[in-house]
């Protein structure tokens, strides 16, 4: 049986309610409340008919719309609400103001009307005066509105098919083409440029977007009328000419309302300069940022950005903005958020940092004040479902759920692509996302959701893996990611060398290493394409979803055999604000991929079908739901310790240190939680599973298991009296404001003073997290602080630290920006770790580091 996804039938209403998720709210997209909106706004004047009579009208003013119905007041009424009526724009006698005038109508209040006449023959000696007066600078309906085919029409149904519009150059601000509006679906517009009428160049855009203009525009503002500068040479100067001549003569017989473009959003006026650098989400390939450069500043409203690249083997690709632009970011907006942000091509160094970078190219950042709105995520929020256009083919709309929300951005997945392809980046102000049950609305179809089934599989032939992929790849769009085989490219491409798709089986045991939640955060499946290709990718995701991802790196670097066809990939991982890459052999061919995936899952500890090429519908033939979880474990024998990230332990290695530090047992308790101190909130073990495993330091000792039964519990007392480990659950830790780790245990080859120093230091945390007293033993060593450390700037770490023994290491702090949040946090794993000292120097600057946290306990923690 091979198993295989297609399409069933999608209803969103039965999706929510039985899987009880949430749709983002309809008022988080601003771009279609505004298209939903009625073409007659509040404040508008008409004339209208006179009940009874059908010669004489009288002026009313609109309050509100709801439909094709309008709340209307009579002008004399002044605030007073109590005379408003509701009529049917498609059956009331309605006209603009002036209809009277031009065909010889009366203008007088309603007969029956005593209360209007009385009230305005008060002020006014008759009603002409009185109408002066109140129709000067007053707006009036658009009388298209009101009469002929458009009457009671929406904004966004004035554009109808055939339709002209200018459309900016994507490249030139000042430059402008005539398009055709081929299709409307509910404001989104499928356009082409008239003299180009090939579907291959059609382009999908909001009607609200930036670029769009009323015919005639360009000349009003002494701009271009210029062909689209990529396609211009499709077509001979005279055949453009000839073609926009034709067009707009036809256009005008029956002009687009000017009332389209009503709700456009005005031009804010910009403040950067050329050579700034920013950050902006890739423009071609929307699943990274990265950093960019203005190139070019045109006027005080459009800038030109260009993307980094310091090889100089093609032109890297650019783009106009504006001042709002969706999409672009200050400079270490990925630092503060924690995303991950793309290396610019060619950048030698494998670690990215702005500062020095700003330096190498003799540039500056652009400053904060050029993005006004960069932190407003619109109420959007992780988990919520939506509507959205798949960038690399605009004119689908998938289901998709929002993976992350970080400031104004959202990490959409795509559901049911038959070619997954990486969470897309989008601005909350994007019009390519849409409200649960749009695209039903505007019965235009929806990618829905895709369900595994099976079906009888064909016996193919070994020697041919062609035939196989062929059979499973669909066609590639144009503009897929280049690395992906496709049936039309393996003439070109050894078929061996190709994987079909390998799958992320979310319901498998995840072992200790990786973080159920996030296993469960990542695409279904990655792939087809180049073994070594989807492998690299698939296993960064695994190595980004780890607790400790600079463990995993280690971890996967012993993944290896003799006989296998493999090529060297670097792996990268971050933690903590450090990065970490390790160079891992990775096999080439499809025949190795699966063995490949078994011993990579084996070496973590996980279900053997964690990932890999077999698709886990419902149960896992592991049935590792219900095994003892040891059972992954029973072949771990490796030496004690940390090998550092160059170094590779064979499997297998027994070879023992000299001296080592014994490791405690695994604790196995059922569910057992793990209480944060000085009484904060308690947090779960993060693994779901039957035993815990400290995610900041995690140790393992020489012996194959832990003595203790796999079922059997671990008494209370046992739990009590294990040493406390670097932190508290990384749930609690990485609230920064609530908890910061307790001390951590000496190593066995530290001193003697060093010893009576950490226990010293534990005693008095542990007895200020309990009672809550400030009594210092030691006076000596006594640390009176002045203000709260949790409220420490990096400035006044930098001044303690040189104020101590340890006065040689501040130049680090300052270097990683360690604030007195981030200093409450520091062990002395992680001291060694990510300031790559030496123990003794680790040791000496940790009881410094303790000092102020006995002292923080004794003065601000009750």
């Amino acid at each position: 049986m091979d198993c295989v996804e297609e399409e069933v039938d999608f209803n969103w209403e039965e999706y929510l309610e039985d899987t009880g998720v949430t749709a983002a709210p309809h008022t988080s997209f601003r771009h279609v409340e505004i298209s939903l909106q009625s073409s007659f706004q509040p404040g508008m004047k008409l004339e209208v008919a006179n009940k009874g009579s059908l010669d004489t009208y009288w002026v009313a003013t609109i309050i509100t719309t709801c439909g094709q119905l309008l709340l209307l007041r009579y002008c004399g009424y002044g605030e007073d609400r109590k005379a408003d009526f509701w009529c049917d724009i498609m059956t009331a006698e309605l006209h603009p103001v002036g209809w009277c005038t031009q065909n010889n109508k009366t203008l007088q209040p309603p007969e029956d009307n005593v209360y209007l006449r009385a009230a305005i023959k008060e002020k006014y000696n008759d009603w002409a005066e009185f109408l002066v007066k109140e129709l000067t600078g007053s707006r009036t309906a658009p009388a298209n509105l009101l009469e002929g085919p458009l009457r009671g029409k929406n904004t966004v149904d004035l554009i109808t098919v055939g339709s002209i519009l200018e459309l900016r150059d994507a490249l030139e601000p000042s430059v402008y083409w005539a398009a055709q509006v081929q299709r409307n679906v509910g404001g989104r517009l499928c356009l082409s440029y008239v003299g180009l009428n090939d579907s291959v160049y059609y382009i999908w855009m909001f009607y609200l977007n930036t670029r769009l203009r009323p015919l005639g525009w360009a000349k009003e503002n002494n701009l271009s009328m210029e062909p689209p500068t990529d396609l211009c040479g499709l077509r001979s100067r005279a055949e453009w000419t000839e073609a926009l001549e034709a067009a707009t003569a036809e256009a005008m017989k029956s002009p687009l309302p000017l009332e389209v473009f009503k709700d456009h959003v005005d031009l804010h006026t910009h403040s950067f300069k050329t050579g700034m650098k920013l950050e902006m989400v890739s423009t071609t390939e929307p699943f990274h940022i990265c950093p960019v450069s203005v190139t070019k500043v045109y006027n005080e409203y459009y800038f030109e950005i260009t993307s980094d690249d310091l090889t100089a083997e093609a032109t890297p690709p650019s783009v106009v903005c504006h001042a709002v632009s969706p999409g672009i970011l200050p400079v270490q907006w990925c630092m503060k958020n924690g995303v991950v942000l793309e290396r610019p091509r060619g950048f030698e160094s494998q670690d990215f940092d702005w500062a020095d970078y700003l330096k190498h190219t003799g540039t500056e950042a652009a400053p904060d004040v050029c993005f006004p709105n960069a932190f407003h995520s619109k109420g959007f929020c992780k988990e919520m479902w939506l509507e959205a256009v798949n960038p690399l083919q605009r004119s689908e709309i998938c289901v998709a759920c929002i993976t992350q929300v970080k400031g104004r951005l959202l990490w959409l997945r795509l559901e049911g692509l038959t070619k997954p392809i990486p969470d897309c980046i989008v601005d909350v102000d994007s019009m390519d996302i849409f409200p649960v049950g749009w695209c039903e609305a505007n019965s235009y179809p929806l990618i829905p959701l895709l369900k595994p089934v099976c079906r009888p599989q064909k016996k193919i032939a070994v020697v041919q893996p062609e035939k196989q992929l062929n059979r499973l790849t669909p066609s590639q769009p144009p503009d897929a990611p280049p690395n992906m085989c496709s049936s039309m490219d393996t003439g070109l491409v050894n078929g061996k060398y190709c994987c079909s798709q390998l799958f992320v089986n979310h319901r498998c045991f995840s072992g200790p290493y990786l973080n159920k939640g996030r296993i469960a955060e990542l695409p279904q499946a990655v792939g087809p394409g180049k073994c070594a290709v989807v492998l690299k990718e698939i296993l960064t995701m695994l190595i980004n979803s780890a607790y400790k991802p600079g463990r995993v790196l280690r971890e996967l670097q012993v993944v290896e055999d003799p006989q296998w066809n493999c090529q060297e990939e670097t792996l990268k991982a971050k933690y903590k604000g450090k990065s970490y890459r390790s160079t891992m052999r990775i096999v080439r061919t499809m025949e190795q991929v699966a063995e490949f995936c078994r011993r990579v899952c084996e070496r973590l500890q996980c279900c053997p079908n964690l990932f890999g090429p077999t698709l886990v519908s419902d149960k896992c033939p592991e049935n590792c739901s219900s095994q003892t979880k040891t059972k992954y474990t029973y072949y771990k024998k490796r030496k004690v310790g940390r090998p550092s990230l160059g170094e590779i332990a064979q499997d297998g290695d027994m070879t023992k240190p000299a001296r080592r530090r014994k490791k405690r047992k695994a604790i196995f308790v059922q569910k057992k939680r793990r209480t944060s101190i000085v009484g904060y909130q308690t947090a779960e073990s993060p693994q779901d599973s039957d035993y815990y495993y400290d995610d900041e330091d995690f140790e393992e000792s020489g012996s194959e298991e832990s003595s203790n039964s796999p079922h059997e519990e671990t008494p209370a007392h046992t739990f009590k009296e294990a040493p406390r480990r670097g932190r508290p659950p990384r749930r609690v830790a990485l609230q920064r404001r609530a908890t910061h780790p307790g001390p951590e245990p000496s190593d066995k080859t530290a001193s003697r003073r060093t010893t009576r120093s950490v226990s010293y230091i534990q005693n008095q945390t542990t007895k200020h997290a309990h009672t809550k007293t400030e009594c210092v033993k030691d006076d000596d060593d006594r640390l009176v602080l002045e203000r709260n450390p949790l409220e420490w700037s990096v400035s006044d770490v930098v001044d303690f630290i040189a104020s101590t023994d340890c006065a040689s290491l501040a130049k680090i702090f300052q270097e990683q920006d360690i604030d007195g949040q981030a200093l409450l946090l520091l062990t002395l794993p992680t001291v060694q770790e990510c300031m790559d000292l030496k123990l003794g120097p680790a040791i000496k600057l940790c009881h410094q580091i303790e000092r102020v946290k006995v002292a923080f306990y004794s003065q601000y923690a009750n």
